[in-house]
C-alpha cells in the first residue's frame, strides 16, 4: 500500500462526497463527511488491500454498516485505485452500479452491500470468526452509525464477539449523536455507551474521531484476547459549517448556493 497523506485523503472524499450527492440528488451527505476522516485513516494508514488483487486473500477486511453513507466508500475506493474516479459521476444516476446504500455487485473493493441497519457488526462477526477457523491473518473493520445501535441485532454480535475472542476484529462508531430526525439521546439514550460495550467484554477506546492521529492509533491497536470498539466522536457533517449538526442534511442535498458554498468552504481547509 502507498503511502498517503490522510488529511488530503479526507479532504478529497469530502469533496467527492459533495459532488456525488449533488449530481445524483442523493441524500445523506452529512453521514459521509462524518466518517471522512475515519476512511481515510483506515485506507490511507492502517488497512492491508492490493488494488490490483482485490481479492487477495490476506487483505483487511472492510464493512460499512451505515450503508447510507455509501458515497464515502465509493469515494476512498476510487481516491485509492480500485476503479477510476470518473466513474463517481455516475452515483446514484439510473442503471448506475454506484447505488446510494453501498453495493458490492461489480464494484472491487466493497466486501458486502449494506444498507438495513443493524447487520453490518453481525456479517463481520462472523468474518472476523471466520477467519480464526482457518487460521488466517487479516483484521476485519466495522463502521456502525451510533443510531443503528438501538437494534438488538448489535449486542447478539456483541455478545458473540467477546465470547469467540474475535481480537481480529474492530468495530468503529460513528458517535455524531444524530439519527434520522432527531438526537440519539432524545430517541434512545446510548449512555453510559461505553461502559456498555465494556461491560460486554470489549477493549474500548473513545476518540476524537477527526484526529488523524488518534485514530491511527486506535485504529492500529490490538488487545491479546478480545475484540476492540472504537468510540469515534464526530460532527456530523464535518467540513461544511451549515451541514455541521444540523439534522435536516441526514437527507437534504446540496444543491444551489448551499453546492457552491459547500465546495468554497472545503477549498479554504488546509
Amino acid at each position: 500500500m502507498p503511502e498517503i497523506n490522510t488529511k488530503q485523503l479526507a479532504k478529497t472524499i469530502r469533496r467527492h462526497i459533495i459532488n456525488m450527492t449533488h449530481a445524483g440528488n442523493g441524500s445523506h451527505v452529512a453521514s459521509g463527511l462524518s466518517i471522512a476522516d475515519i476512511m481515510a485513516v483506515l485506507y490511507g494508514s492502517v488497512m492491508r488491500y492490493k488494488v490490483t488483487e482485490p481479492k487477495w486473500l490476506a487483505r483487511d477486511r472492510f464493512i460499512l454498516s451505515k450503508g447510507h453513507a455509501g458515497a464515502v466508500v465509493y469515494a476512498v475506493l476510487a481516491e485509492v485505485g480500485f476503479f477510476p474516479t470518473e466513474k463517481l459521476a455516475e452515483h446514484c444516476q439510473n442503471g448506475s452500479l454506484l447505488s446510494g446504500h453501498v453495493s458490492h455487485k461489480g464494484i472491487a473493493g466493497v466486501e458486502f452491500s449494506t444498507g438495513s441497519l443493524g447487520h453490518g457488526l453481525s456479517v463481520g462477526a462472523g468474518m472476523a470468526y471466520a477467519a480464526k477457523l482457518a487460521e488466517q491473518s487479516h483484521h476485519v473493520y466495522v463502521v456502525m452509525s451510533d443510531g443503528e445501535c438501538d437494534e438488538g441485532s448489535n449486542w447478539e454480535a456483541i455478545l458473540f464477539a467477546n465470547h469467540h475472542r474475535l481480537n481480529n476484529l474492530t468495530a468503529v462508531v460513528d458517535y455524531n449523536k444524530l439519527q434520522s430526525i432527531t438526537s440519539v439521546e432524545e430517541t434512545l439514550a446510548l449512555e453510559p455507551f461505553a461502559d456498555k460495550w465494556r461491560s460486554f467484554g470489549w477493549y474500548v477506546t473513545e476518540v476524537d474521531g477527526h484526529d488523524h492521529q488518534q485514530l491511527t492509533d486506535a485504529l492500529k491497536y490490538v488487545d491479546k484476547n478480545r475484540p476492540h470498539c472504537v468510540l469515534a466522536h464526530t460532527t456530523k457533517g464535518k467540513g461544511i459549517s451549515f451541514m455541521e449538526n444540523k439534522v435536516v442534511w441526514h437527507y437534504r442535498s446540496p444543491q444551489g448556493e448551499d453546492y457552491n458554498n459547500a465546495l468554497k468552504e472545503l477549498d479554504a481547509l488546509p
